[in-house]
């Protein structure tokens, strides 16, 4: 193992549903460097903008932290226009020389939309009222996606579906951080 892997740190879940007018993102508290856990309740959700944004990220936490800054004020520049904020953000994150650098990825939902937000330029509506990112992300996604179809309300299947990816990751435990928003 070279440096770099062994001080790097790993992995995350978030997870937002969108259902029966509640829209919850939901994020796992684990960090790790290397093999060790280093932190089990860490704040990986939480409202940005005026309360009305509900934010999740993955990777890097200093990165994560200037990409929230940097969304922010982008919505207070667009008046809280989710959407466009997003896509400026995501402009300068393809093609500013410093913010390019930045390594993570962010979930982002409002009372009508919910984004993915890469460093490569993409801002992704989710198919099915749900997405996850991060090392668990998908198996958060898979699980959430099956229990769409039952009577569960919007939480209680964040909650199921971050329990499942807690017990197939490694990088994901079950202290969560859940946010909430009611739909227009």
């Amino acid at each position: 193992m070279t440096q770099n892997e062994s001080t790097t740190w790993h992995g995350t879940t978030i997870l937002t549903v969108r259902k029966n007018g509640k829209v919850i993102v939901a994020g796992d508290g684990q960090v790790t460097m290397g093999p060790t856990i280093v932190k089990s309740a860490a704040r990986k959700v939480r409202t940005i903008g005026k309360g009305d944004v509900i934010a999740g990220f993955a990777g890097a936490t200093a990165d994560a932290f200037t990409l929230m800054e940097r969304l922010e004020a982008k919505l207070e520049q667009h008046s809280g226009q989710l959407m466009r904020a997003a896509v400026e953000l995501a402009k300068d994150w393809r093609t500013d020389r410093y913010l390019r650098h930045l390594e993570a990825m962010m979930i982002v939902a409002d009372k009508d939309e919910t984004l993915v937000i890469t460093g490569n330029g993409d801002v992704l509506q989710p198919e099915h009222g749900v997405a996850g990112i991060g090392s668990g992300g998908m198996y958060a996604l898979s699980a959430a996606r099956a229990l769409m179809e039952t009577d569960m309300g919007a939480e209680e299947i964040a909650r199921r579906a971050m329990a499942i990816a807690a017990d197939i990751c490694v990088y994901t435990n079950t202290n969560l951080i859940v946010e909430t928003l009611n739909e227009a």
